[in-house]
């Protein structure tokens, strides 16, 4: 589906076939110099034919065209290694670039890790064959133009600005067109699901961060909003709190789950709430098991850095406890 959202600014809806998500939004600028792709959908051959089909319809080059990649999940990145040409400016990040490089180096530190929050080790091998980040990523190298805060695209008559906001990934940039007051958000701001906020390591804090980032994006004068999934909507502030207020009674449901005993992150996200057609958490694919033990994580790593919740190593388990 093609839907030409403002003057020469199109969204493209490709599809993703078994997975929740359903579609992506991939968005392109056409211009007379050179157009702009913003994401791309999955390296996978429905993706592909979506894409190719739109540019056709659209009357678009790909030797004419340069890309714009919000963050580094399969969904957004995975397709632009087999579309960008020897000509192609493929913009990104520095931070979801850097781990790009050093993703492959140390699997084991991340079985361990998921061994270590309670994830059964059969569930555990199966999540990671089938996980779409792994099957449909890009493929071989890609020169990457890393932007920063404040940088700027000009693209036909839009000038983006590139704004971090870090959190569902690192290193996660939005763009900005304050002309137009239009917010191309990625995966920061959705509308009809909330963005994962997942973590798989013993450093970080993505939560904390990814409400700083919906606080440093509230005061923008936003008319309309170009998410990565789902539709284009508009009430942008209304957006941002109903996320801040959607994390803060996901973590009251961590606590009041915790005040019944101690747990590992695994059992933890057993027992949460999710918008889930699969019935029962037995019944949940290793995949999504995956993608809400990692959200657990993340709202457990948030709790005990306030302070409302405290971690013991119990033999090769981590267990909370309020």
């Amino acid at each position: 589906m093609i839907e030409e959202v403002f003057p020469n600014l199109f969204r493209v809806e490709v599809p993703l076939p078994g997975n929740p998500l359903r579609a992506i939004n991939s968005y392109v600028v056409k211009a007379e110099r050179r157009s702009l792709i913003i994401d791309t959908g999955m390296n996978r051959d429905e993706c592909m034919s979506a894409v190719h089909s739109a540019l056709k319809e659209l009357n678009v080059n790909l030797g004419e065209t340069d890309f714009f990649i919000t963050h580094l999940h399969s969904d957004h990145l995975g397709l632009v290694s087999k579309l960008a040409t020897d000509t192609s400016i493929v913009y990104f990040n520095r931070k979801d670039a850097e781990f790009l490089r050093c993703a492959g180096e140390h699997p084991s530190g991340l079985i361990r890790f998921a061994r270590m929050n309670g994830f059964p080790e059969n569930e555990l091998l199966e999540a990671l064959e089938k996980h779409p980040g792994y099957r449909y990523s890009a493929r071989g190298p890609i020169e990457f133009t890393i932007l920063k805060e404040g940088d700027t695209i000009n693209v036909g008559d839009y000038l983006f600005e590139c704004v971090e906001t870090p959190g569902h990934t690192g290193g996660h940039m939005c763009l900005y067109e304050p002309d137009r007051k239009i917010f191309v958000a990625g995966d920061h701001i959705l509308e009809d699901i909330t963005p994962n906020i997942s973590l798989w390591s013993d450093k970080g804090n993505p939560l904390e961060e990814y409400l700083a980032s919906l606080d440093k994006v509230y005061n923008f004068d936003v008319g309309v909003v170009l998410p990565g999934h789902r539709r284009i909507f508009r009430d942008f502030r209304k957006r941002v709190r109903e996320l801040k207020k959607h994390h803060q009674k996901r973590a009251d449901e961590v606590v009041n789950i915790l005040k019944k005993g101690r747990k590992n992150a695994y059992q933890i996200a057993a027992e949460m709430e999710w918008d889930m057609d699969y019935g029962s958490w037995e019944l949940f694919p290793a995949t999504q098991k995956w993608f809400a033990v990692g959200e657990a994580i993340s709202h457990l790593r948030y709790l005990e850095e306030k302070g409302v919740i405290r971690k013991r190593l119990e033999g090769e388990v981590l267990l909370f406890e309020v």
